[in-house]
């Protein structure tokens, strides 16, 4: 093996411009793609481009079906080795619709809707799989349920969080006070 080695390493020594001194190497410019990097390093990267974080949303008006087809869509993802990193529920928000007799203001009827959300994070999603993911997700889809895909923000992952009313109020008992003593 070290003799079939022995003429390449010759060659390359001629052509880098390597010189020799008592047994140790001394090169006149040792770069950054003359350091040797393990071939294992390569199979770390992804095969294909990946989105790095997906925020898949889901809206409807009836809870029970709403959890049925988030708990599919998470099941879709797990087999196509789609990383689920959070499934999480926001508070339902609500909505008044009034029904008005015909040619009139008057107020027939008045419903109150609430309007559930689910929200899947998907990570390193390679880009081949997530059409099949959303034609999937489009093609089971129930009646009246929105579904949304979008890059993961720091506005999605604020909207997660209710604010704390009391603390909220504190904080700015808290700074009343402290303007005060500084006048």
């Amino acid at each position: 093996m070290l003799r079939k080695f022995n003429p390449l390493l010759v060659r390359a020594v001629k052509h880098a411009d390597i010189h020799f001194v008592r047994g140790v190497t001394k090169s006149s410019c040792l770069q950054a793609s003359n350091v040797y990097e393990p071939d294992y390093l390569d199979s770390l990267k992804p095969k294909y481009p990946q989105y790095e974080s997906l925020n898949v949303q889901i809206k409807g008006y009836d809870y029970p079906v709403l959890e049925s087809y988030q708990r599919y869509l998470h099941s879709i993802a797990e087999y196509l080795e789609i990383e689920v990193s959070d499934c999480y529920a926001l508070p339902a928000q609500g909505m008044t619709v009034q029904r008005l007799k015909p040619n009139s203001a008057v107020i027939d009827s008045e419903y109150r809707l609430k309007i559930y959300e689910r929200n899947l994070q998907l990570q390193d999603v390679d880009v081949p799989i997530y059409p099949m993911f959303l034609r999937i997700a489009q093609s089971a889809l129930p009646e009246g349920v929105e579904l949304s895909v979008q890059e993961h923000t720091s506005e999605c992952e604020e909207r997660r969080y209710v604010p704390d009313k009391d603390l909220l109020e504190l904080k700015a008992e808290l700074e009343k006070m402290q303007s005060g003593k500084k006048k």
